[in-house]
């Protein structure tokens, strides 16, 4: 996987037609999703259906979503899909607490090796809460999110902005955590691209970094919003070569002090800008 993926998106897995679709449609990741988008009489036909399907390596890395921790599904998700040769990390829905983590950790690690990468979605009062404490609780976990819709509901929160300490709370300590910045949460509205690109921008200013998304068309809207513009880029590349032919703290031409944060930030923009 890229260490900058930006565009994550989901596919129902009772739906392979779909899954292959994903597949092919130049998103970073695919989720192939046992929880929400399948519904409960084919929730069995949906673990079987991927299991077939990620019983070998696939061209770009999958994860899959399974049901809630807490629920009778999740156990027998994890059994059938955990070790599968194309399953590259197991997203965790509804985290609440980092207990959780460890003992899917620990369920999941084969006798010869570690768990799977694990990715917590916090989607309760309670999960934002004790971000910090999952984001940090083993090894295995490799990112968390939010998620959104049932965060809304929890809170009782109407308006868009009500969510935006929430997002924050996340962002700081998957940092604090050492893991990357998450990616957005979805924008349910697929024919709403000029709103999805807005929404792009404004989580893009909070430290998100990319988004997950349901349909392919959101992809390229979401890739934009995320990559560096070309003002970025010549800034960076600008500091960079004003650290390299004075590596102390400086005022550039324009007025800019620049110091070793400020270069370690053109250099992240300049490896976006690359993907590598």
């Amino acid at each position: 996987m890229t260490p900058f993926p930006l565009t994550w998106l989901y596919a129902p897995g009772d739906r392979p037609h779909t899954v292959s679709k994903a597949l092919a449609s130049g998103a970073d990741v695919v989720v192939v999703d046992l929880e929400d988008a399948v519904a409960p009489e084919r929730k069995a036909y949906a673990r079987k259906a991927t299991a077939e399907r990620l019983s070998e390596s696939q061209p770009v890395p999958v994860h899959v979503r399974v049901n809630a921790l807490d629920g009778p599904l999740a156990s027998a998700d994890l059994q059938a899909v955990a070790s599968l040769p194309g399953v590259r990390g197991l997203r965790l829905p509804k985290v609440s607490s980092p207990r959780q983590i460890v003992r899917i950790a620990e369920a999941t690690a084969p006798a010869d090796g570690g768990a799977p990468p694990l990715y917590a979605l916090l989607e309760s009062a309670l999960g934002v809460e004790h971000a910090y404490a999952i984001a940090s609780a083993h090894p295995a976990l490799r990112g968390i999110a939010l998620g959104e819709a049932d965060l809304r509901a929890d809170l009782g929160i109407r308006e868009d902005a009500g969510l935006d300490w929430s997002r924050s709370r996340v962002i700081v300590a998957a940092r604090a955590a050492g893991l990357a910045p998450p990616p957005q949460s979805v924008h349910p509205d697929i024919r709403d691209l000029n709103g999805l690109a807005a929404s792009c921008a404004h989580g893009r200013a909070l430290g998100f970094l990319g988004r997950a998304a349901i349909h392919p068309r959101q992809l390229p809207i979401i890739e934009r919003a995320y990559l560096p513009t070309e003002q970025e880029l010549d800034e960076a590349e600008t500091i960079v070569k004003a650290a390299v032919a004075d590596p102390g703290a400086q005022a550039l031409p324009d007025g800019r002090f620049i110091d070793a944060a400020v270069v370690a930030a053109a250099h992240r923009t300049l490896a976006l800008a690359r993907r590598t």
